[in-house]
């Protein structure tokens, strides 16, 4: 009687010992749970009070480490493609087969082809080209086609080859310097600043520095090195006379459907829509008044020292938001509603800017859009 009672004693403690064990396993459990919240919470708190840093420091370095950037990537995912290859590889063998080694390539239908069958044809690369390269002329080449090639104009290639004859003959073999954009390629001298050059060429300075290849020895000044490569963007030169729109003096609604868009504000184009600067340039130097194209609901109202300088972005809720970039200052703060016509700020220049002028984007579904499709 007196072991049956010893080992209920132990049997109990044995359970009362469990209980606390799982106890304490639960109760350290909860805490880790918790303190890793924590953590989380105060990381992404973090995150998001430095995040307008990083991207301003992105939009402010923009051009001058895409190549490198670009570099980096591709050995990324290639290296990222000799690890994952054979684990892929090894777990995944081809049906029917043992692995790859069994697998026969496709190539081997062409053997049944006759070269009657295949037709090539060159593509040329549709990436962005970040400075003049070189074209050897090849027969049937003219200065138009060549500019049909590389979407840039005839006078752009005369003027980047100092062909002065009104229709050039170009000779087999010979080398064509072809810039990257329509414009004017300028060898930068002593004492030249972007504004003095801007005014020799006809042009906006706000669209060299829109550029996003030029380089500069100063961001803030956009000083230039003596000798330096300029990419001036729809200058002209021999007395060539630069293409201005204006905006209509009277917004109208031009665009309906998923939006009704108005024009923002009164100017004249300084810039239009291209691959470098997929917007809209306005500018005015009165600096009028900037009005929401259409309602919607304000989702940032805010100043960065670089890239955007002060602007506003209006979600229109049916996909489409718009934005209104270097304005001088703004009306309205983000939660806000906002009407069709609505004043939300003033053109000024702030940011990445060199005059004032208002930058306006349309965007949906994240894409940038053309906001000539929608205002014309």
């Amino acid at each position: 009687m007196i072991n049956r009672i010893h080992w209920q004693y132990r049997l109990d403690r044995y359970r009362r010992d469990l209980a606390a064990l799982l106890q304490d396993i639960s109760g350290w459990l909860n805490f880790s749970v918790s303190y890793a919240t924590q953590k989380l919470e105060l990381f992404a708190q973090r995150f998001e009070s430095s995040k307008g840093v990083l991207v301003s420091f992105l939009l402010h370095k923009r051009g001058r480490y895409s190549r490198s950037f670009l570099n980096v990537s591709v050995f990324v995912i290639v290296g990222a493609g000799f690890i994952v290859a054979p684990i892929i590889k090894e777990s995944h063998p081809i049906v029917g087969g043992t692995g790859f080694d069994d697998y026969e390539s496709p190539s081997a239908v062409l053997s049944s082809l006759s070269y009657d069958q295949i037709s090539t044809s060159t593509q040329i690369s549709e990436k962005p080209r970040d400075r003049v390269i070189d074209y050897e002329v090849r027969q049937g080449d003219t200065v138009s086609s060549v500019a049909e090639q590389f979407g840039v104009s005839e006078d752009t290639i005369k003027w980047a080859n100092n062909l002065t004859a009104k229709n050039p003959v170009l000779k087999i073999g010979n080398i064509l310097k072809v810039p990257p954009v329509t414009g004017v390629v300028h060898s930068v001298k002593k004492g030249e600043t972007v504004y003095s050059i801007a005014k020799k060429y006809q042009a906006e300075a706000q669209n060299i520095v829109n550029f996003p290849f030029n380089e500069y020895t100063d961001l803030e000044t956009f000083a230039l090195d003596t000798g330096q490569t300029l990419i001036v963007p729809d200058g002209v030169i021999e007395g060539a006379k630069p293409v201005i729109r204006q905006v209509p003096a009277q917004p109208e609604i031009i665009a309906r459907g998923d939006g009704q868009f108005l024009w923002p504000t009164t100017g004249r184009i300084t810039q239009s829509y291209v691959w470098y600067h997929k917007a809209l340039d306005i500018a005015n130097k009165s600096a009028p008044g900037v009005a929401a194209a259409d309602s919607g609901t304000v989702t940032y109202a805010g100043c960065l020292k670089w890239g955007y300088g002060c602007h506003v972005i209006v979600d229109h809720g049916n996909g489409f938001q718009t934005l209104y970039a270097h304005l001088s200052s703004y009306y309205v703060d983000v939660g806000e509603g906002v009407g069709r016509g609505e004043a939300i700020g003033q053109m000024g220049s702030t940011g990445r800017s060199t005059g004032t002028h208002l930058h306006f984007e349309i965007r949906r579904s994240g894409a940038l859009l053309n906001p000539l499709s929608f205002l014309q």
